[in-house]
């Protein structure tokens, strides 16, 4: 037919957003993950800044008006072809409330993060690197791969 069918990666940004010592976490009311803990995130649209994006994401799916930091993550995820981009935030008031693709969205200390429930590996290593930063008083950009290991029978 002669038509290039590109196939690109997909962009995920979200926000970390906080009100004092705590951070706005979403339970997840859609697959993948469903009734996991992440960050308010999804899909960048077109015609939009990645700023943009992780406002929009927030008010979607918590409810919540944040203003926006600076960007906290970039996390590759090759063998998924996406790129997870977190900014950190302040919430703007505590009037949220969970959206259509949210069971929940409340505010949580570090002690009460469910480890065990976090939706995704870029946002546990997120919230680690935000704890640890916030610690030592200072933040910085984080960047990682997490690739899924080829088992040795595969190379």
């Amino acid at each position: 037919c002669g038509t290039i069918h590109y196939q690109n990666p997909k962009v995920v940004v979200g926000a970390l957003a906080t009100w004092g010592d705590k951070i706005l976490m979403c339970k997840r009311a859609i697959e993948p993950r469903y009734g996991c803990w992440t960050l308010p995130a999804g899909f960048m649209e077109n015609n939009e800044t990645c700023g943009e994006a992780a406002v929009r994401e927030t008010l979607e799916e918590a409810g919540a008006r944040i203003a926006l930091e600076p960007m906290f993550t970039f996390v590759d995820l090759p063998h998924i072809s996406q790129i997870h981009i977190i900014y950190r935030a302040r919430l703007l008031d505590l009037d949220f409330q969970p959206g259509e693709e949210s069971l929940e969205a409340i505010l949580m200390s570090e002690e009460e993060i469910p480890w065990s429930e976090i939706a995704f590996r870029s946002v546990s290593y997120t919230l680690k690197a935000f704890f640890e930063d916030r610690r030592r008083g200072l933040f910085d950009l984080h960047t990682t791969s997490l690739s899924i290991p080829v088992p040795e029978n595969y190379r």
